[in-house]
């Protein structure tokens, strides 16, 4: 290793430390010329060629994974690291498997149980393409499926009616309104409003002496 300042192989390492992604920093001081930088060590795991359908042998590409999930993702209330962590359990499996090569289905059904998991609404997008459904029928059975899996609907339950008595009826009923509106059209009880008794006043009546 050569410094990035002056170029020259002198160097000396000042610090170590390890992190959670198992890679090793080091601190490392050039000799000639002073300056310090760091470098980090990581272990690189071998990630197994994918079979394709036809039979085509292609390289994992890590990024090329995570574009595709970020299509289906679109517009959904999905956090990018939830993306970031289903592509590094997909790489750290095919990693763990120990092949050479294996089918690529195996990560599109990892993206398909991940997505499930994730976001119902971008796991129905990427299985229209992944499962190659061409039809509204095949696309109502995986609907149908994702909704069996989510659990039965809850039921609302709906007030029970109280019996209606024989021989009365209920409120608002035509035959309760009907008697006030007749009362109301045949005029005002005379309890109600009394009939004031009118004098008229007699003209050939003389009048009376003591009254003036």
């Amino acid at each position: 290793m050569k410094c990035p300042y002056c170029g020259t192989d002198q160097l000396r390492v000042v610090d170590t430390t390890h992190d959670s992604e198992d890679s090793i920093r080091r601190r490392r001081e050039c000799k000639a010329c002073g300056q310090r930088f760091s470098t980090f060590e990581k272990i690189v795991r071998a990630t197994p060629m994918l079979i394709k359908g036809n039979g085509d042998r292609e390289a994992f590409d890590r990024n090329k994974l995570i574009r595709g999930i970020q299509i289906s993702c679109a517009k959904r209330p999905i956090p990018a690291a939830a993306i970031t962590d289903l592509v590094d359990r997909i790489e750290l499996h095919l990693q763990s498997t120990g092949k050479i090569e294996v089918s690529s289905r195996v990560v599109g059904d990892m993206v398909i149980d991940g997505l499930k998991e994730i976001d119902p609404i971008a796991y129905v997008r990427y299985a229209i393409v992944y499962l190659g459904l061409d039809s509204l029928g095949s696309v109502q059975e995986v609907l149908e499926g994702l909704l069996a899996e989510s659990g039965p609907k809850k039921r609302v339950k709906k007030a029970a009616k109280k019996p209606v008595q024989a021989g009365s009826a209920p409120a608002n009923h035509p035959d309760q309104v009907q008697p006030a509106l007749q009362a109301d059209v045949g005029g005002a009880s005379p309890a109600l409003t009394p009939e004031v008794p009118v004098t008229q006043a007699d003209p050939e009546a003389k009048p009376d002496p003591s009254s003036t």
